[in-house]
């Protein structure tokens, strides 16, 4: 196949861009919603990304009528008629946040047991549902929030602290829905899919403890202040668990995933006679250490006798890198990823990439990611920019914003985590 450098991005911005439609709420949540109730009233909560677009996607497919308050991330907004959409901030929770869990938790306080909650889950619900727990002040959670984003901590280990320093999450809120039954759908951005990690559970019981929440802050090394620390050594945080009363009719399930994403990315590679490999829909670890990987599998690919996957192909993967921030730059796992992947690549041909964040949003910029190539180090070279100086300093980001190779999407209104796809010619 002849394909040249223009061609091979343009294809793999395509590839993101089918990743992504396929795991949109507009098609993944109309075949999920439940039959109205018969007597009760529906209340619509939920939190998270992808929520506003899942609130719409309701308000368009339902037989009733429908009340009902969901909370996003500023600018990942839709408009409905009858369920009221706050923007709040994400990943470090503010005030808006708050006062928005603060008030979902009053609306299921007034329901009976005719009644039904449509629970709208999905990534950054976390940072969303900032409501915390008595004696836990909101900067209490900010400050612990940016320590944890920086450790390098996997997601469910952040989480299990979220819901042990909260008053809505860890299983709360569907006990405060009690005795309305609740349906929860869930995008989820966690690997594994496991229900109570995604958004830290609110619906979900748990079975994580305040003792693990105070193992995952001495494991890295997370300032714990006093009030903090005596909330969980005195077990006033403890979660519900699994088995406890108030869970037994509600349900959940979750109605996209990264798996959905990578297998729409791999039928489009199909589609252009590219041959797809799906390593992994739920990899972790440091975001530069699993490009080194991936670009020794890269080679390996490259090299005509060494592995049996015709060529062209794409090595795709999911899942939730980490980045364990000690410089100064703007980063993002996915930046991070292509910087060290195209340092440890060097040039090979005919070898491309791009790795991105279902949310439109790498981290905290206003990126999905990027895209890099054989070209990519020469062209770096050429403007004066040092490659490896700027991956010490977690400044991928004006690595690739300098070259032209960001790739901006703006809020796509899902959240399945990253998608990174090697392109081997």
């Amino acid at each position: 196949m002849n394909m040249n450098a223009q061609d091979a991005r343009a294809f793999l911005q395509g590839l993101f861009g089918a990743a992504v439609d396929a795991v949109g709420a507009a098609r993944c949540l109309p075949p999920h919603l439940p039959r109205p109730p018969e007597q009760g009233r529906t209340l619509v909560l939920g939190a998270g990304k992808a929520a506003a677009a899942m609130a719409r996607s309701v308000e368009l497919h339902w037989q009733g009528a429908l009340s009902g308050l969901v909370v996003t991330r500023y600018g990942h907004g839709a408009p409905c008629q009858t369920i009221e959409v706050v923007e709040a901030a994400h990943p470090v929770p503010d005030a808006a946040g708050r006062n928005a869990a603060a008030r979902m938790l009053a609306l299921a306080g007034a329901l009976t047991e005719h009644d039904l909650v449509l629970c709208l889950v999905s990534g950054g619900g976390s940072s969303l549902l900032a409501l915390p727990a008595p004696g836990v002040t909101l900067e209490h959670k900010q400050a612990i929030n940016r320590a944890l984003l920086k450790s390098g901590a996997p997601i469910a280990a952040i989480n299990c602290v979220r819901k042990h320093l909260s008053a809505i999450k860890g299983g709360r809120l569907a006990l405060a829905c009690a005795p309305a039954r609740v349906v929860t759908l869930l995008v989820s951005d966690v690997p594994g899919d496991d229900p109570g990690t995604i958004a830290s559970g609110p619906t979900l019981p748990d079975p994580t403890t305040c003792a693990d929440a105070l193992a995952v802050l001495r494991e890295y090394g997370i300032a714990t202040p006093p009030e903090v620390r005596a909330h969980l050594e005195s077990g006033a945080g403890e979660t519900p668990k699994p088995g406890a009363p108030g869970f037994e009719r509600n349900s959940v399930q979750v109605i996209a995933a990264a798996k959905d994403a990578l297998a729409a990315a791999a039928a489009f590679a199909r589609a252009a006679g590219i041959t797809p490999l799906i390593l992994s829909d739920a990899i972790e670890g440091e975001a530069r250490a699993v490009a080194l990987e991936h670009a020794v599998l890269a080679r390996r690919v490259a090299r005509p006798v060494a592995l049996q996957l015709a060529r062209p192909c794409v090595i795709l993967s999911g899942g939730e890198t980490t980045v364990t921030v000690r410089g100064t730059g703007r980063g993002g796992r996915n930046a991070e990823y292509l910087l060290s992947l195209a340092l440890a690549l060097d040039g090979a041909r005919g070898v491309y990439a791009i790795a991105c964040d279902t949310d439109g949003i790498d981290g905290s910029e206003d990126n999905a990611g990027a895209v890099c190539g054989p070209d990519t180090l020469e062209r770096a070279a050429a403007l004066g920019l040092d490659g490896r100086s700027l991956l010490e300093n977690n400044d991928a980001y004006t690595f690739f914003a300098a070259l032209g190779d960001l790739v901006v999407t703006g809020a796509t209104r899902t959240n399945v985590n990253d998608l990174r796809a090697l392109l081997v010619l």
